[in-house]
């Protein structure tokens, strides 16, 4: 186990893990064969370097993420680090998950760099680099910052729809914006923008969802003039304009007539790319089939999903699930299949979004017909979970953690995400990756026992399995969730947030506090990732 492991953790099993070479993974790339090739380091140092399709599932955060990633438990998965020691344990962990066949990359990192491959900077690198694929075979159409101010203060007859989910516009827009995420926009822009002489803009914070939403009415055929606010939002500020704040302005409801159109182009570009087309009695098989991966997504909105949906089908709205398939899939080669209406399945976003899933490489296929056989469920997205291990951990109350801390017998740990723990914590906390809690356990005071605690407790009660019997901490019931609705106070202090934490990637694109120089290197990198997919040569995109 790596140093940074808890003192004294019991010892996993020592059977030696099989290796796979970084020649067989991309073997199996090209060939659309099933692999997960999984990064077992933190969010940060794999957005520097990792392979396009290398998905992050930290040590830190396996059983939160496993289940709904790779729902096939036999399916081939590959763990790497770059010499950290996080590998073999977060692989072993997954076999203790049930994961049948997974093997550690040979060499790591190091052994995928000698092997003449490529690597990648920053997250949601395929659905990004596709975007710049998308750009340089098709064109897609862009003004310029400028451009678009000057239309704007001339007065002519334009929309400008931020194809980001509804809490980034909030979060920052253009001026005038309308929040119409990336697979409304087909189904929407009828009734927004009916008229023909009106022109499109669409952008996001940067490149990638401007494009593939412009392109997206471009591939529909609306007969509008259409155009990508080239750079988005970040081109906005680094041409000195102003964003509007905290705005409202959400697309509004869709007329029969104009969903009727939505529907019609959105099919005919789902069968120009190919997308399969399936009823109930198909999707049983596909669930019967062992032998392959299967993920089930529906592409509303959240609102909607809440309200009602298909059984077993993940929320996944369909802007999101192109700009970030990562996120959703850890599985190269596995098999998608979309759902948008809850009557009949099938809709203008599962097409839209079910065409760019196609051309990134992706078996994809859309649930329509008579659905009601399936059945319905009500209320958010939850994710998949493996059984809590019983490890035999105590649990604390708040009000008696509270207690305990005035008498100095115990410290707080927190093993929430780092953005979550600046945003506020249990005064006088520790801040810790569960990979990393041996080092912040050995800076606690002599004799006080450590209190384990996350955002709503079930992280700790994993992390709990990591100690030996005889040494574990005390668990806060409930999480600092549960220290906030006992009426006790955080602190946004972070006099005990330790090393610089890099468990999450401070993305150039989102919130207002980037630097110009930040801001423009991310615009940079984007650019060259055309060439850098040429010398690749194993994502299988195509562009319709």
């Amino acid at each position: 186990m790596p140093d940074t492991a808890p003192p004294d953790i019991a010892t996993p099993d020592t059977a030696t893990l099989a290796t796979r070479t970084a020649a067989d993974i991309r073997r199996d790339w090209i060939d659309r064969r099933e692999v997960a090739l999984l990064d077992a380091r933190e969010e940060g140092p794999y957005s520097l370097a990792h392979p396009l399709f290398a998905v992050s599932v930290p040590l830190s955060r396996v059983e939160l993420l496993a289940y709904d990633l790779l729902p096939r438990r036999d399916v081939p998965v590959t763990v790497y680090d770059n010499g950290e020691g996080y590998a073999e344990p977060t692989a072993r962990r997954l076999q203790a998950l049930g994961y049948r066949d997974v093997t550690l990359l040979e060499g790591g990192l190091a052994g995928w760099t000698a092997a003449g491959f490529e690597v990648y900077r920053d997250v949601n690198v395929p659905s990004k680099a596709f975007g710049e694929w998308v750009e340089h075979h098709r064109h897609t159409p862009s003004l310029s910052a400028d451009e678009v101010k000057t239309l704007v203060d001339t007065g002519a007859d334009l929309v400008i729809l931020d194809a980001r989910r509804y809490e980034e516009f909030q979060t920052m827009a253009i001026p005038g914006g309308t929040s119409v995420p990336g697979a409304e926009l087909v189904k929407r822009v009828h009734d927004i923008a009916p008229d023909p002489r009106t022109m499109v803009v669409v952008n996001c914070a940067g490149r990638t969802r401007s494009i593939i939403g412009t392109q997206s009415l471009v591939n529909a055929g609306i007969p509008n003039r259409v155009a990508a606010l080239r750079n988005g939002t970040i081109g906005w500020t680094l041409a000195g304009l102003e964003l509007d704040r905290g705005r409202d302005g959400r697309f509004p409801a869709v007329s029969p007539e104009g969903d009727a159109k939505g529907r019609k182009a959105a099919r005919a570009v789902a069968d120009r790319a190919g997308v399969g087309r399936i009823g109930p009695a198909a999707l049983d098989a596909f669930r019967g089939d062992e032998r392959r991966t299967l993920h089930l997504f529906d592409v509303r909105t959240p609102e909607e999903y809440e309200a009602g949906h298909l059984p077993g089908f993940r929320h996944a709205a369909g802007g999101q699930l192109v700009q970030a398939t990562d996120e959703y899939v850890a599985v190269r080669g596995a098999r998608i299949v979309l759902a948008d209406d809850p009557a009949g399945g099938g809709g203008p976003r599962a097409d839209m979004t079910a065409s760019w899933l196609a051309q990134l490489g992706w078996e994809v296929h859309v649930l329509e017909g008579d659905v009601a056989s399936l059945g319905h469920e009500s209320g958010p997205d939850r994710r998949r979970l493996p059984p809590v291990p019983d490890a035999g951990a105590e649990t604390v109350a708040p009000r008696d953690l509270l207690a305990l801390l005035e008498n100095g017998e115990v410290a707080v740990i927190d093993i929430t995400r780092s953005p979550r723990y600046r945003a506020g914590h249990i005064p006088g906390a520790y801040f810790s990756t569960r990979a990393r809690l041996g080092g912040t356990i050995a800076r606690l005071p002599k004799g006080v026992r450590p209190v384990l605690t996350c955002w709503d407790g079930t992280l700790t009660r994993y992390a709990a399995a990591d100690f030996p019997p005889g040494a574990f901490p005390l668990l806060l019931e409930g999480g600092t969730q549960g220290w906030v609705a006992a009426g006790l106070p955080l602190s946004a202090g972070l006099e005990r947030l330790g090393p610089e934490p890099d468990d999450v990637y401070k993305r150039p694109y989102e919130g207002t506090d980037n630097s110009a120089a930040a801001m423009q290197g991310y615009i940079d990198w984007e650019l060259e990732l055309v060439d850098q997919l040429k010398r690749d040569g194993a994502h299988n995109f195509r562009v319709i």
